[in-house]
């Protein structure tokens, strides 16, 4: 594996992470009641103040 193969992986990986990431803020940014309408798993989670980040970008998947 060739140094520019590695590093376009990282960054493909970079970007799906940083798109998931504007995904779950702007889900966040909706209603609670938008958010269960969807099936938004945490939900549930917004009424206790619990959140979860995205986690890592590198092997988050």
């Amino acid at each position: 594996m060739s140094i520019l193969s590695s590093i376009g992986r990282l960054a493909t990986e970079f970007t799906a992470a940083r798109a998931r990431y504007q995904t779950e803020r702007a889900i966040h940014a909706l209603p609670i009641e938008l958010q269960k309408d969807i099936g938004w798993p945490e939900a549930a989670d917004a009424r206790t103040g619990a959140r979860h980040g995205v986690g890592s970008w590198a092997g988050a998947k």
